[in-house]
């Protein structure tokens, strides 16, 4: 079914972009979704096809056709979540290893977005999920972690959460580091991995390419075993895959890396153990760790 919503401009809203405003005001639905309908010029601003990034006025006025039957990617559920930090604009959560961050084509429910969902829009007091979308807290991603690896992530409650962070997160003004569980005893207590990475488009893999982005990763060992070492991972660049193309360019794969280790075990070894950043208040430098833990023989990690 489809339907047409109007908005009109408010003055709190000036300056702000087509796709921000349409975000606080359109719970439920996905991002993605929202910009695919601007880009297919099912909105208007007084009457005119406008791009995502248009700058909004006091008292414009903008219609937009939504089709209902379209699944939300919002659709709550209530899965095992560890909170590790909580207030009025962020929530900061370790997220488990084998769960995705979004729901995609394939996989529509069990992710990290569904769960926070729910999460965030739970009525104790209802026993149920809120029915007024114009209260729907839209857990915004500010940074992701695939699905094979596990630890923190800051998530946003809020649109000036969401922007403030993002940005933040695009000037490097935040910390995060890594634990590995590699192949292999590495020689060096610490060094840097500079090797430049790009996809290869037959046979769609990232990896180390003379073509690719520039990427570079610090690291530190912390310990190691007879057959394997434990490593301190901060990637200074943000690449696709950086850390797990990274240590299998030195000759030390990540165990449990399905396109690079030779060893099975029953997850990836890679964890994000330490993130920080500044509040986006402006008033704190928040910083979040977590303990970690190796079980070799019964093939547990982080």
């Amino acid at each position: 079914m489809n339907e047409t919503l109007h908005f009109q401009v408010d003055e709190a809203s000036h300056k702000l972009r087509l796709d921000e405003f349409l975000f606080d005001k359109i719970r439920g639905v996905s991002k993605m979704h929202l910009r695919d309908l601007i880009k297919e010029e099912k909105c208007l601003v007084n009457g005119t096809h406008e791009n995502r990034g248009y700058r909004l006025r006091a008292n414009d006025f903008i219609e937009i056709e939504m089709d209902y039957r379209v699944e939300r990617a919002m659709k709550p559920e209530p899965l095992p979540l560890e909170i590790v930090y909580e207030d009025a604009e962020i929530i900061v959560v370790n997220k488990a290893a084998g769960m995705l961050m979004h729901p995609t084509f394939a996989q529509k429910t069990g992710t990290l977005l569904n769960a926070l969902a729910f999460h965030l829009n739970f009525s104790k007091d209802e026993g149920q999920t809120t029915k007024d979308e114009s209260k729907f807290i839209r857990p915004g991603l500010i940074h992701r972690l695939d699905r094979l690896t596990s630890g923190l992530l800051v998530v946003a409650k809020t649109p000036r959460a969401h922007r403030i962070l993002a940005d933040h997160f695009k000037r490097k003004l935040v910390e995060k580091k890594y634990f590995a569980l590699v192949e292999g005893l590495v020689k060096e207590d610490s060094g840097t991995i500079v090797a430049p990475i790009g996809r290869d488009a037959e046979i769609r893999l990232w990896n180390v390419r003379t073509d690719g982005k520039h990427a570079e990763t610090r690291f530190w060992v912390k310990e190691r075993f007879s057959d394997s070492t434990l490593l301190e991972l901060e990637p200074v660049t943000g690449r696709t895959n950086q850390l797990r193309i990274h240590c299998a360019h030195i000759g030390h794969p990540i165990i449990g890396d399905e396109w690079h280790s030779r060893r099975e075990f029953s997850r990836l070894c890679l964890h994000a153990y330490k993130l920080a950043f500044w509040h986006p208040n402006g008033n704190r430098w928040l910083e979040f760790e977590t303990e970690y833990k190796i079980i070799l023989h019964n093939a547990e990690f982080g």
